[in-house]
């Protein structure tokens, strides 16, 4: 039997409700679990991400030298114009793009409260 069955990326933010909203809208999921006091969103697949409200959150300044970059999540998307277009649609904001394209395209953006994440092409499975 496995020691750890599960994980769940918890964002601390001013608004846990809103960025879920987001969260949920971006990754087709469904409101979970808000016993521990976080607001939850998962998928079938069994993606989770919660959120945690701090009053006192400010965004980070990544990709900016002055602020490493401690954390992001990074989403494998079939088709990157399509993602794109959710995330801004949803109130992401482009932050870094890279012009190449193939399997190592990546493009940058933030969520509404500030927190970095990357989109990639999803490599496709052989078989």
């Amino acid at each position: 039997m496995a020691l750890v069955t599960a994980a769940v990326v918890v964002l601390d933010c001013a608004e846990p409700e809103k960025l879920a909203y987001f969260y949920r809208q971006l990754l087709d999921g469904e409101p979970g679990d808000t016993s521990t006091g976080h607001v939850e969103v998962r998928r079938a697949d069994g993606i989770r991400i919660a959120f945690r409200r701090d009053g006192v959150s400010t965004p980070a300044s990544w990709p900016r030298p002055e602020n490493s970059l401690q954390s992001h999540l990074v989403f494998l998307v079939d088709d990157m114009d399509e993602a794109e277009r959710r995330v801004v649609g949803l109130g992401g904001l482009p932050t870094e793009t890279r012009d190449p394209t193939g399997p190592y395209e990546e493009r940058g953006y933030s969520d509404p409260a500030g927190h970095p994440f990357t989109l990639r092409p999803a490599l496709p499975t052989a078989g």
